[in-house]
């Protein structure tokens, strides 16, 4: 009884290890790569699978999600013998099992040390002052040889990101001491560009107020010539009207001897003047005789008035 007893514990057992080992069940965006009888059978994805026992074997796991790698420090020397301590990530993807598991022992560090390498190899192609900006470069030329290089191991190399670049403190030191002077060099160069620019700008502005100035001065002189000529004009208009109203005034009735009177009130107004405003005593050489004196100031206006028609 006994031994029936141990018999049915020893088969529960092997079955129970019989079905661990069979059934089977691989989980989303992992591979199992199967060997049967110690060879290469099939690459097992996602879900339940039922493998033959005592001659399938699960040798190699894979995830077949995206894994970023970290690229340890190292040493690089620049094509101008400076040593940069330089570090980064690599970002990969396995997208067939059988070659990560065959074409390669151990694909992480064979890629970790083939970035290395190449890293190495890129900087030196690039002076100190160029491998900050030249990043993008280094990135791209990285991933590009990488690529090619995990192609028969299964691996694809997505992108590689450089995270430091580290000069010695010495090269620190002097970088900080040049970008300096290039940034007080350039204030220097902005203030005197500022200077001259100002005083461009001041002496524009003073031939600008100089030519309004002159032109101004040259439209008053232009508007005060036109208002005198304006002026001259129409006071020798108002003469000639003046002329023309006492001329047409004598040839009517009774004109001649109104401009007679005329001349005799203003000789006699004007004589008296002149003795109001002068001690001496001016005298008309015909003093008694002012008749005579009207009678050729109407001769001088008889002989300038226009002929008149026999008719009048």
């Amino acid at each position: 009884m006994a031994g029936a007893v141990v018999v049915v514990l020893v088969l529960a057992v092997l079955v129970v290890v019989v079905v661990a080992r069979t059934a089977i069940v691989v989980p989303q965006q992992t591979a199992s790569v199967v060997e049967r009888l110690g060879k290469y059978h099939s690459t097992l994805s996602a879900g339940f699978h039922i493998l033959v026992p005592f001659v399938d074997i699960i040798r190699y796991r894979h995830s077949l999600k995206e894994t970023a790698l970290d690229i340890p420090e190292q040493v690089c020397i620049t094509r101008d013998n400076v040593q940069v301590h330089v570090d980064g990530v690599l970002y990969l993807k396995v997208l067939d099992p059988e070659r990560a598991s065959y074409g390669v022992s151990d694909y992480l560090f064979a890629i970790t040390q083939l970035a290395q390498t190449t890293l190495r190899s890129e900087v030196g192609k690039i002076d100190l002052d160029r491998t900050f900006e030249e990043r993008a470069h280094i990135n791209v030329q990285l991933v590009n040889e990488l690529d090619k290089a995990s192609e028969p191991w299964g691996v694809k190399v997505l992108r590689y990101e450089i995270k430091n670049i580290t000069p010695p403190q010495d090269v620190l030191a002097a970088m900080e001491k040049q970008m300096r002077a290039e940034r007080e060099k350039r204030a220097v160069i902005l203030t005197s560009e500022g200077s001259r620019d100002a005083a461009i700008n001041t002496a524009e502005g003073e031939k600008q107020q100089v030519i309004k100035a002159s032109e101004a001065k040259k439209q008053q002189q232009i508007n005060e010539a036109e208002g005198a000529a304006a002026a001259i004009l129409a006071i020798a208009e108002a003469t000639a009207k003046g002329i023309r109203n006492v001329a047409e005034a004598i040839r009517v009735p009774g004109g001649y001897e109104a401009v007679q009177l005329r001349v005799a009130e203003q000789y006699i107004n004007r004589f008296g003047e002149l003795a109001k405003a002068s001690n001496t005593v001016i005298l008309p050489a015909t003093v008694s005789d002012v008749g005579a004196m009207i009678a050729m100031a109407m001769n001088v206006i008889r002989a300038q008035a226009p002929p008149t028609s026999s008719g009048q």
